[in-house]
């Protein structure tokens, strides 16, 4: 009779430890990244990751028209990089073409913030800051290499509905920074701000061969994106939401010195929302 009490902690405890095994709460994975060193992801990639949601994170944020409210702590991993490749011949179609990122580990977005405005019409989200940049070179299956800066940059995008749910989607425009920066000098010596307009070796030619032309006349030119964002999973408690993105980008023209084409990016995305 005595041992009914034992067996009744005992039980209890047991019964709280697989509650919470199987509740699968983003709490759970936080801590698990929480716990791990510097050492245990040198060199791994694991910092380009995004953090993840457990799949029983199904549940909706109501949200009050008029309320303030940010998405703070945005990541967006790209797992996938196209380039859409001109037709050979007139009777094909121009598609995109699956390549290979080059860039090591430095390809995520991170800790990008703006502000989320709720109106009778839907949702506003207005990008306003973060690591919303990053240089990255997509290899094609042709062996071309073609430069880009996957941005979310002023990122302007809208979604019906008036709570973060399992079936929230952003779309949007975003601004896409150059790839050079005006200091950038190319092999020839030719950059936007040093005063050097054409190599020594050309100087016959005045610089104003047609062929010549876009590589000596440096530019500074941004480019416009389109961007949605696939809410799939959400946690009430923490605020926090999961689930895709994909976005269509122009590639990075070298400062006006090469023809630009179509890169679509997709991958994995994660954010919090806060109320202010």
């Amino acid at each position: 009779m005595r041992i009914r009490p034992l067996l009744a902690v005992v039980l209890a405890l047991c019964l709280s430890l697989v509650t919470t095994a199987c509740s699968g709460d983003s709490q759970a994975v936080q801590r698990a990244a929480a716990n791990t060193t510097y050492d245990d992801i040198r060199n791994t990639g694991k910092a380009n990751d995004c953090p993840t949601l457990g799949d029983s994170a199904r549940g909706s944020i109501p949200l009050t028209v008029g309320g303030k409210y940010e998405l703070r702590d945005i990541c967006m991993h790209p797992v996938q990089v196209y380039a859409k490749e001109e037709p050979k011949n007139s009777r094909q179609v121009a598609q995109f073409v699956e390549g290979k990122i080059l860039t090591r580990y430095t390809s995520s977005l991170d800790e990008v913030f703006g502000d989320l405005t709720v109106t009778d019409g839907g949702l506003a989200f207005q990008e306003k800051g973060g690591i919303d940049f990053q240089p990255i070179t997509v290899l094609v299956p042709g062996g071309e290499e073609f430069p880009f800066t996957f941005s979310s940059k002023s990122l302007d995008a809208t979604a019906d509905g008036a709570a973060i749910s399992t079936s929230t989607d952003f779309e949007g425009t975003y601004r896409t920074p150059s790839y050079r920066t005006s200091n950038f000098i190319d092999p020839k010596g030719r950059a936007l701000t040093t005063g050097v307009q054409y190599a020594q070796g050309l100087i016959a030619l005045g610089g104003d061969e047609k062929d010549l032309e876009k590589d000596n006349n440096k530019r500074y030119i941004d480019g416009v994106g389109t961007m949605s964002m696939s809410i799939t999973k959400v946690d009430p408690e923490t605020g926090e939401f999961a689930g895709v993105f994909s976005a269509v980008q122009p590639s990075d023209s070298d400062m006006g010195g090469r023809e630009v084409i179509d890169i679509k990016i997709s991958g994995d995305l994660y954010g919090r929302l806060e109320e202010l």
